[in-house]
Parts: structure tokens; C-alpha cells; sequence
């Protein structure tokens, strides 16, 4: 949303088109909140408080619709953003290094040359994108997020820090006026090409109403090689006097001594001063030229030539005018100054010249790429990032954290946010990039690196993280998510579940991975993926919620029957015996899952008529405990079908007397009003028949164990044709 629109479209569309007038009718209005860690909303329709209630027989689900103001990032911002998120990343680790080194590891040669390595880092990433943004199509230009202007704005307020902050080492008290003469050279190119181009095409260049202007801003910027080209024109001129003055100024300009041609200060200083000596020189020499001469008939010469060794001279004065006259600004002035005026102006010095130039050509307000130049040549690093921020919050977020590392701007928190100058332009950046929930990784890293306040954002951001767990099974999906939900399918952490864990991982988020691997469960439990459902719920070692998951599978026996039971706990039993010997599982839970298991396998016993081994089985799920008392009542109505069949007996005596006491215990506990402890299971599987009808089928029960012990009596107690070497083990 640009800055100018005041409304948000919502995708797909709240109300319909056509729709608004039906919406009203029904008594409904749309309500927001906004997020308290972003610029993000949350619609939603509601009924008004104006509206009469209206009853309705089922619950309405409402959707909520999100939405933000932030401007999503671009394809080609996205590129930028995760580009210069591995340098960031690099500072990251510089700083927790420092960390257990101590302060004077941080100040030392070795970490000064890693930041400054940094600082040209993101110099060269802005240019580079610089470059890229600006040779794209005047379609793409229109199309695209940021013009290639703003990203040489980034360009220009980076490397521009990075000359007045981040010199190489040991240079930091060293002259500043030849680095920012350079700076100003690549970033404001003047005068143009085109300019030198038409100059140097002429006979008579002189005759040219720029031959002047020009050559005095060449000079002006330093640029020795194209005065000296231009002087050489001169070399015709009609005026003696301005030959010779010319030939004699052009070593002049070409032996201007440089800070970077000495191997020390002194020996600059020197050569300065001697260079100066030979400056003074020629103004005597110009100075001495009567006045009839100074006029050519076009141009008065003599002036020109006179701003020229002012500015040599380093005349204020004369330097302030002539940036004046040729339109320049109060940058071009401060840094000619630290060129010509003062040779030795130094970084900490630099402050009070541009305070005093500032006063008579102040910064431009509405431009936000001057006022932060100007901030940084004041030596104002938190005014700089207030108006960074305005500029671009990836702006702020970066200088500020170079900055806490260079010890720029305090570190100490402030009270009410609990956040220090530094973590709050971080904070912000990541909550724009939060506006694209594809860069939740990059967002979570900004976010972590910010104290405690960054933890707690972190942390809501990877809890709500879309999961896209749905997907799985779906053929319409590309490759790569069918491959993710081949993985989740057999069990393993892919796709976005697999990320989210590994960050909290690398972040020791511990309590937050197992917080989504419970969401994914729950999800899971609602696809009706139990065996996903219960890897996650072990992986988060949520025993609780486990024992929810088993509970739902034993539900499907109720409400699918026995054959879809079967094959969901088939899904499954693969984690038993992995929970069996995983350290800190509750056995209650685990107890539950075995008796779902062996349930399972008794029915499939049962259907594939294999009696005897159903029976054990059966006898077993009581004998072990296994078995809730809530389902009891439901092993005992499965013994009936064992207890009537007609062929070889089942069951030897003792297990027929454990079925005949555990029958004779639900029914005294029921009358003893515990019947939902007893009968709940029996009397949902039943449907509507209620207590009356589990209490019959409790009898039918009873009357079959009847007959059961009749038949065991009239062949002898327990049958020859009883198997009881199974009994006897289980026994």
C-alpha cells in the first residue's frame, strides 16, 4: 500500500461484489484490530450492536482475513534482502565471538578489519544493485518497488559511512579530505562528460561560455588531469600573460600533494606547505598582470584564473563563492575545504566545518539522502538513522548495527520498550520484512539478534507460521511439495516443519519446536493422519496430547467400525516400540497405545477367523492390565461371538472365570451408579439404545458364559482340546 492510500483490499474479497447491500441486512458490520507488533490487521465481520440477535442453530463460523500496510517485497527486493542478510549474519557471529573475548578483542586490528570488510560489503551489494535496477527497461522501472535513484541513495549514505566511520585501521586520525573528495567524485559526478566531450571538440574552447565554469570545477573537485588538458588550450590564447600563467599553474595542480602518496603525515604536511609556498607564488606573479590585460574580449580572464588559485589557496571565501556560482552544495564546499583549505582537517574536526557551512547553505528537507549525508558529516551517527529510517528501514537496521559495533551509539536499553537504539531500527526492519510470509527465516534471525523483545516477536512469528501440512496426499501440488509430503508421510520432518524446527534449534527455542510440532499433530489428527499426529505429539513430548491421539483412533472404532480401526492403528503401531524406550514418555499414555495395538490386532485375529489367537488375545488385554475399565464392557460383548462358537472351546476354565469377573464387576459398579466409568464406550458403539440396551447385551454376555461353563463341565474343566500352553505363558 502506497503512502497516499488510506484502504486495503482484502484476497479473496470479504464481501462479494454486489453483495454490500445483503452483508448490511444481515445485521453485520466489519470490525479490525491491528497488530500490536506490525502493521498488520485482522478483519473480520461481526454482528452490530445496533442489529436485532439472530438465532441460529449451529455455530457460524466467521473467517478472519489478514492484511498489512507494509508494502510486500519485490522479486528483485527479495533478491537484495537475502543478499545482504548473509552479511548481517556475518557481523552476528563477529559480535557473539566478541562476546566471550571481551571489549578490547572488539577495538582490536583483526575485528576493525572484519567490520570495515562488512561495511564494503553492503557498500558493493547497494551498488551492484544499483546498477542492475538502472539498466532495466523504462517498463520494468515502472513496474519495479524502488527505482535505481533509491538505491543509489543506499549507495551513497553507505559508502559515505563508510569513509567517515569505518577507515582502514590506524587511519583514523589521518586527513579526511582526499577520502571525501573521492567519495563525492563517483557519487556526484561534476562537471559531466558530455561537458569535457564539447569543450575539447573546439579550436577555441575559451570562446565557449563553459570553458570557465568548467575548468574551475575540475579544479574545484581535484581533478588535475582534465584541468591540465584545458589549461593546455590555453597554450593559443592571445593574452602572454594568461599563456604563462597558465603553463606555470599546471604542475601546480598536477603536484598537489596526496595523503595516500606519503608513508607518513608529516612528510605530508611538508610537502603541503611547500606546495603552498609555490601557490603564493603565482598570485604574486597574477596579482602583478596591469588591468588592461585582464579582459580577452570575451571573458575576463584574470578573474577566473584568480578563483582558481584562491581555491589552491584554500581562501574560504573564495570557495564558498564559486560553489555558489556554480550551483553546488554545501557538500562540495565542506569537502573542498578539507582539499584546500585545510589539508590536515581531520574526522573529529570535521563536525564544526560543516556546522559553520551548513549555517549559509543548509541541507535540503524534503531530500532524505541529503539530511542523512549531512547528519553522518556532523558526526550525528542517531540522527543519521532517524532519517535512514524514513529512507528505507533496511537502511537503519544495517548502519545502526554497524554502528553498536563500532560503539556509535549507546547500548544501554531504553526502559520502556526495553529496546537500545540499535535493536529498535532492527526490530522494525524485521517487522517490514514479516509483511512477506515467505521471509520468515530471514525475519526470525533479524529478530532474534534483538534482546529480549526480539525473542518474544521471534517466537510469535514461527508459531504462526503456515505449516501447510493440508498438502499432504495432494496430486495437484508441484514436485517438490509431493516430495515433502512423501517425506511427511513416512514420518519424517520435511517442508516447512523441518525449517521451523532447525531454527528453533539453532536458536534454542526448544519450548516454541515443541509448541508447532503439537500444532502439526492436531492438524494432523484432523486429516486424520494418526501415525503423523502421533510422531509429532512424541516429538514435542506432549504425552497428553498423545493420549488424545490414541483416544481418537479408538473413537474410529466406534464411529468406522472395526476395519478401518485396524487400518488406522496399522498407522500407528511403528511408534510403540520406539515410545517403549524413549526416555520420559508416561507410561499411561503409552499403556493407552499398547492397548490400541493389541485391540487392533485382535479384530484382524477375529477376521481372519484365526479364533484361538483372538481368544488369547482377548484374555490377555485383561490379564496385562491393558484394557480401561471404560472399555471393558466392550472386550466383554467382542467374547460373546468366542464364548458361542461351536467348535473347539476357546477358553479354558480360569480365563472363562476372568471374563465372568470382570462382567460381574461392571455390572455391580453400574448399578452403584458408575456406569459412565463402565458403559460409556459400549453405549456410544451401540447408538441410541442407551444404558438399557448395553445392560442387555451385558446379559447376553452372561447367559453365553453360562452355557460356556455348562460345556466345559459336561467335557471335563478346561477341555483336552484347549491350547494351554498359550494361557499357561500368559499366566
Amino acid at each position: 500500500m502506497s503512502p497516499t492510500d488510506h484502504h486495503l483490499n482484502l484476497l479473496p474479497p470479504l464481501i462479494q461484489v454486489g453483495h454490500a447491500e445483503q452483508f448490511v441486512q444481515s445485521g453485520k458490520t466489519i470490525l479490525s484490530a491491528q497488530s500490536p507488533l506490525n502493521q498488520s490487521y485482522a478483519v473480520f465481520p461481526s454482528a452490530r450492536k445496533d442489529a436485532p440477535s439472530i438465532k441460529h442453530s449451529d455455530v457460524e463460523e466467521q473467517p478472519i482475513f489478514f492484511a498489512s500496510s507494509e508494502t510486500s517485497p519485490s522479486s528483485e527486493r527479495r533478491l537484495f534482502i537475502g543478499d545482504t542478510s548473509i552479511i548481517f549474519a556475518a557481523l552476528q557471529n563477529l559480535t557473539k565471538t566478541a562476546q566471550g573475548r571481551g571489549q578490547e578483542w572488539l577495538q582490536s586490528q583483526e575485528t576493525h578489519n572484519v567490520i570495515r570488510k562488512l561495511t564494503l560489503d553492503y557498500v558493493n551489494f547497494t551498488r551492484e544493485c544499483w546498477i542492475h535496477t538502472s539498466q532495466t527497461s523504462v517498463q520494468s522501472q515502472g513496474s519495479a518497488q524502488f527505482s535505481g535513484d533509491h538505491y543509489r541513495s543506499l549507495y551513497t549514505c553507505l559508502a559515505l559511512f563508510a569513509v567517515l566511520y569505518v577507515p582502514e585501521y590506524g587511519y583514523e586520525d589521518a586527513p579526511v579530505g582526499d577520502d571525501l573528495m573521492e567519495w563525492l567524485n563517483i557519487h556526484f559526478i561534476e562537471p559531466s562528460t558530455e561537458e569535457g566531450n564539447h569543450l575539447s571538440g573546439l579550436d577555441r574552447p575559451w570562446e565557449d561560455d563553459t570553458f570557465w565554469p568548467y575548468l574551475v570545477r575540475v579544479t574545484l573537485r581535484g581533478l588535475s588531469k582534465a584541468a591540465t588538458f584545458f589549461l593546455g588550450t590555453l597554450s593559443t590564447h592571445p593574452s602572454d600573460n594568461l599563456r604563462r600563467l597558465a603553463q606555470q599553474l599546471s604542475p601546480l595542480l598536477q603536484s598537489q600533494p596526496h595523503l595516500q602518496s606519503f608513508e607518513a603525515e608529516r612528510d605530508f604536511a611538508y610537502a603541503s606547505h611547500r606546495w603552498k609556498d609555490k601557490v603564493k607564488a603565482l598570485r604574486i606573479e597574477l596579482d602583478s598582470v596591469s588591468e588592461s590585460d585582464r579582459h580577452d574580449g570575451i571573458e575576463n580572464w584574470w578573474d577566473r584564473l584568480s578563483d582558481i588559485v584562491g581555491i589552491l589557496e584554500g581562501r574560504s571565501e573564495v570557495i564558498r563563492r564559486v560553489c555558489e556560482d556554480l550551483g553546488a552544495d554545501w557538500r562540495e564546499v565542506s569537502v573542498s575545504w578539507g582539499v584546500f583549505a585545510d589539508a590536515r582537517l581531520r574526522r573529529q574536526d570535521l563536525p564544526e566545518v560543516v556546522s559553520n557551512v551548513l549555517d549559509d547553505m543548509p541541507q535540503d528537507p524534503t531530500n532524505l539522502e541529503d539530511m542523512i549525508h549531512a547528519a553522518l558529516f556532523s558526526g550525528d551517527p542517531a540522527k543519521a538513522l532517524s532519517h535512514a529510517a524514513q529512507l528505507d528501514p533496511w537502511l537503519a537496521a544495517h548502519m545502526a548495527d554497524l554502528m553498536q559495533a563500532l560503539s556509535l551509539i549507546e547500548k544501554e536499553a531504553n526502559e520502556d520498550s526495553g529496546l537500545n537504539i540499535r535493536d529498535f531500527y532492527v526490530l522494525s526492519y524485521a517487522h517490514y520484512l514479516h509483511a512477506d510470509p515467505a521471509l520468515w527465516r530471514i525475519t526470525v534471525a533479524y529478530m532474534f539478534s534483538c534482546g529480549e523483545p526480539g525473542v518474544r516477536s521471534a517466537d510469535e512469528v514461527l508459531m504462526h507460521i503456515p505449516l501447510r501440512l493440508r498438502s499432504v496426499g495432494s496430486i495437484t501440488h508441484s514436485q517438490g511439495e509431493e516430495n515433502g509430503a512423501d517425506n511427511l508421510k513416512s514420518g519424517d520432518l520435511a517442508g516447512v516443519v523441518k525449517d521451523i524446527n532447525a531454527t528453533c534449534y539453532e536458536y534454542q527455542r526448544e519450548e516454541v519446536r515443541r509448541t508447532i510440532c503439537r500444532i502439526a499433530a492436531q492438524t494432523f489428527v484432523q486429516e486424520k493422519e494418526y501415525g503423523l499426529a502421533l510422531s509429532y505429539s512424541s516429538s514435542a513430548e506432549d504425552w497428553p496430547g498423545l493420549g488424545r491421539v490414541v483416544d481418537r483412533v479408538l473413537q474410529e472404532y466406534i464411529t468406522a467400525g472395526s476395519e478401518q480401526f485396524t487400518r488406522y492403528v496399522a498407522g500407528i503401531a511403528p511408534s510403540l516400540q520406539a515410545l517403549r524406550t524413549q526416555s520420559g514418555a508416561q507410561g499411561i499414555f503409552i499403556h493407552r497405545l499398547m492397548f490400541a495395538v493389541r485391540y487392533a490386532e485382535f479384530h484382524q485375529r477375529l477376521g481372519n477367523r484365526d479364533l484361538q489367537d483372538a481368544a488369547w488375545d482377548l484374555i490377555s488385554m485383561f490379564q496385562d492390565g491393558l484394557a480401561p475399565k471404560s472399555w471393558w464392557a466392550v472386550l466383554l460383548g467382542d467374547s460373546q461371538q468366542l464364548l458361542q462358537y461351536d467348535g473347539t472351546l476357546l477358553f479354558p476354565y480360569a480365563s472363562a472365570c476372568i471374563l465372568l469377573q470382570h462382567l460381574e464387576e461392571v455390572i455391580a459398579r453400574t448399578d452403584q451408579g458408575s456406569r459412565d466409568e463402565y458403559l460409556r464406550v459400549l453405549i456410544s458403539k451401540l447408538g441410541s439404545g442407551g444404558t438399557t440396551e448395553a445392560l442387555h447385551t451385558l446379559q447376553g454376555v452372561r447367559l453365553a458364559l453360562a452355557k460356556y461353563f455348562a460345556r466345559c463341565t459336561m467335557i471335563g474343566t478346561g477341555g483336552k482340546q484347549i491350547m494351554e500352553r498359550k494361557f499357561g505363558a500368559a499366566v
